[in-house]
């Protein structure tokens, strides 16, 4: 995590001082898939702990973003507005007038690294711009000498939320979880028993350890008096069978109880659901980084995809990767040593049941 960043000139240290006085912050993409959402929740989260009053924009300047679609009631309360489409595709245009019809920001972070971009983005009236592009060549606060990029994603983004507010960014500000999602989580899984979560699914099949492996490790979690719960996706209905046949004790949680199968189609039922576990395991997938918001101690399985880039922000955080075992394959993960990660998450009283 970045320390605090010291002013560099009387400039640099009166906006420092004008802090906590921020009323206005904008943070600028390109534009954000649902997927890309689901690992920027962290960044959301820490600016609004960084900006608790400040009205928070964020501008998609190219494409649209699915914080003003998809994920808009998860982020209720982090971001204030959104603006999708914003003309940066055209830069002609941002090079004759000011972008977003002339709006001052008292804070603009620039999170993506094209220089060109950066320069129009820049154009934004601000009281303080921060840009890591071009190692922070155009931005108005950067890193101490000697700071080294991290290489995930989130990491990045929160790097820069550090420099403009000063201070490390601490991405624990509450993400809106509607009261629906809440007492349907509780009646799923109602207070006593302690809980391990188990999320199969991912985009792709070659992202998915297998499942018998999963039902293996449920099995074993219900021997040793906990209760397993499987979070399913909406491509994941054929998958019930095997898991009731396997894992008999376990819970299927739906967000939609009587509608089909035992499965979620919404983003803050998995968060309910995941803050009622003592832990849990997941692939590379948006239902890791859902889990990682609801703050569940977390393993989290890789196989063809880069952890040091791709792993979930989560407060607690196990790493099993087939690459420490000699392969791509996901198939390559033994039980055992996900059980042994499994294991130091769930004995030392994380998080109550």
């Amino acid at each position: 995590m970045l320390p605090m960043i010291p002013a560099g000139n009387a400039r640099e240290q009166g906006r420092m001082a004008e802090a906590g006085r921020v009323g206005s912050v904008l943070v600028y993409v390109g534009g954000d898939l649902v997927g890309d959402g689901l690992m920027k929740l962290p960044v959301l989260r820490a600016l609004r702990h960084a900006w608790p009053d400040a009205h928070i924009v964020w501008c998609a300047g190219k494409f649209r973003t699915a914080f003003a679609h998809e994920l808009r009631d998860l982020v209720a309360g982090l971001v204030d507005e959104t603006i999708e489409e914003a003309g940066f595709d055209r830069p002609l245009r941002l090079l004759l007038r000011r972008p977003l019809g002339g709006r001052r920001f008292d804070v603009v972070i620039d999170t993506q690294r094209g220089v060109p971009v950066t320069a129009l983005v820049r154009r934004i009236r601000h009281g303080v711009f921060v840009s890591g592009a071009a190692d922070f060549l155009l931005s108005e606060r950067r890193p101490p000498r000697g700071y080294t990029r991290p290489e995930s994603m989130a990491g990045q983004l929160l790097d820069l939320v550090a420099l403009a507010s000063g201070a490390p960014a601490r991405a624990d500000a509450d993400l809106s979880i509607d009261p629906a999602s809440r007492e349907a989580a509780a009646k799923a899984l109602p207070d006593g028993p302690r809980y391990v979560g188990f999320a199969p699914g991912a985009g792709g099949r070659h992202k998915c350890w297998p499942l018998d492996r999963f039902i293996a490790l449920a099995d074993a979690q219900a021997g040793a008096g906990r209760v397993p719960v499987f979070i399913l996706g909406p491509d994941e209905a054929d998958r019930v069978a095997a898991i009731r046949a396997g894992a008999p004790s376990a819970i299927l949680p739906a967000s939609h109880p009587g509608d089909g199968p035992p499965v979620s189609r919404s983003a803050a039922f998995t968060i309910a659901v995941g803050r009622r576990l003592a832990a849990a395991v997941a692939n590379d997938a948006g239902a890791g980084h859902l889990l990682a918001a609801a703050d569940a101690p977390l393993v989290s399985l890789f196989g063809p995809t880069r952890a040091a880039k791709f792993a979930p922000a989560a407060r607690r955080l196990e790493v099993v990767a087939a690459q420490d075992f000699g392969s791509d394959a996901m198939e390559a993960i033994p039980v055992d040593a996900v059980a042994v990660a499994l294991e130091r998450l769930v004995q030392p009283d994380a998080r109550a049941g």
